[in-house]
């Protein structure tokens, strides 16, 4: 793929494009959009209608462009998200039923939590994840189950990053962290208060589906003070262990070594 003047392919570009867009700005102008990733108006004007032409940009009767249904098509097809999803969505709506409580499931991404479905409880505890939302690993329960079951190597990388404090409560310290990941493997799940909203508390399992390290996690979000643990995380294994079965793994058979995929610093 040619690059730019700049050095910058094609593809780069085209990324960016299509990732200026977010549920606080799902249609820009195409002034706002060349501003917003830095762009010439006329380097982004020639891009966005080629992307138009496909299908993948969209234009409003506003004349601000938007994602288009053909991105969100081609994203699903053979996605393991999709599959993984599909398959933990009815375990996910029997516990929602059964706790009353927000459940998310979310996959490991670079450095942060990939959230692919949530269910909201009808309560007023505070839940910032998103659908196609993003958590710091440090910043959430699920990210800390993820880095609990990962690669010395994996632990390492995430212990020697910079991570910023998000709440009073957001753990950053080395040594405290890797107490902290001890606890959570020993345990087989990780309850945080406050780490990044003050008013709730995670509460998140492992889904290994037969490997060493997690393929994804479940997550309850919970009035802090209110958590219950011994009435919710017993709950939430039996949940992972459906999901797993869903998946086509026997929960009880020895789990698989993954290699090593090491984190972006």
């Amino acid at each position: 793929m040619a690059n730019s003047p700049s050095g910058e392919s094609v593809i780069h570009r085209v990324v960016r494009i299509l990732a200026a867009f977010s549920d606080d700005t799902p249609a820009l102008h195409l002034r706002e959009l060349a501003r917003q990733i830095d762009l010439p108006v006329s380097t982004v004007h020639r891009l966005a209608a080629e992307l138009e032409i496909e299908g993948l940009l969209v234009r409003d009767q506003s004349g601000c462009l938007r994602h288009g249904h053909r991105l969100w098509e081609m994203a699903s097809r053979g996605s393991r998200a999709a599959g993984l999803r599909e398959e933990a969505l009815p375990v996910m709506e029997d516990l929602l039923a059964h706790t009353g409580h927000h459940i998310s499931l979310g996959v490991l991404e670079g450095t942060d939590v990939l959230y692919i479905e949530r269910l909201a409880a009808n309560d007023s505890t505070v839940n910032i994840t998103k659908i196609a939302g993003r958590l710091p690993v440090h910043g959430c329960s699920a990210g800390l189950v993820f880095m609990a079951f990962a690669p010395e190597a994996d632990q390492g990388l995430f212990l020697s990053r910079r991570l910023d404090k998000l709440t009073d409560a957001t753990v950053t310290d080395p040594d405290e962290l890797r107490g902290l990941l001890a606890t959570i493997r020993q345990n087989g799940y990780c309850s945080m208060a406050g780490i990044i909203v003050t008013e709730s508390s995670g509460i998140s399992v492992p889904i290994f589906a037969g490997r060493e390290s997690p393929v994804a996690t479940l997550s309850a979000i919970v009035p802090r003070g209110q958590e219950n643990l011994p009435a919710l995380v017993p709950q939430m294994q039996m949940a992972a262990r459906a999901v797993e079965r869903r998946l086509g793994h026997d929960p009880a058979l020895p789990r698989m070594k993954r290699r090593s995929q090491p984190i972006n610093r």
